[in-house]
């Protein structure tokens, strides 16, 4: 089934759904995750500043993908970028 996402919190609420639904409990996801047990908690809340690389370590865990619509006309602005790549960042200053 597919569901749209349109907020942190629907995110989370859906981690946890899954979560449950597999009989996972929060500390081992978060242990096969690679991530600790708070910041699965924050995810399963919705707080909005969780990282996205962990979040989609747990989803990849529960065996859930994110997907994306993508509008046809950006579809070749997509194909040059993944071809050329982006500049990289410049290094923080401290």
């Amino acid at each position: 089934m597919r569901i749209d996402i349109t907020s942190v919190q629907e995110l989370g609420l859906l981690i946890r759904a899954a979560r449950k639904t597999q009989g996972v409990r929060m500390d081992d996801l978060a242990g096969s995750a690679g991530v600790g047990p708070v910041f699965v908690r924050e995810v399963e809340r919705g707080k909005d500043t969780v990282q996205l690389g962990r979040v989609l370590r747990l989803l990849d865990e529960l065996g859930l993908h994110l997907r994306v619509d993508l509008p046809d006309d950006c579809l070749a602005a997509l194909d040059k970028l993944r071809r050329e790549g982006v500049k990289p960042l410049p290094p923080r200053r401290t």
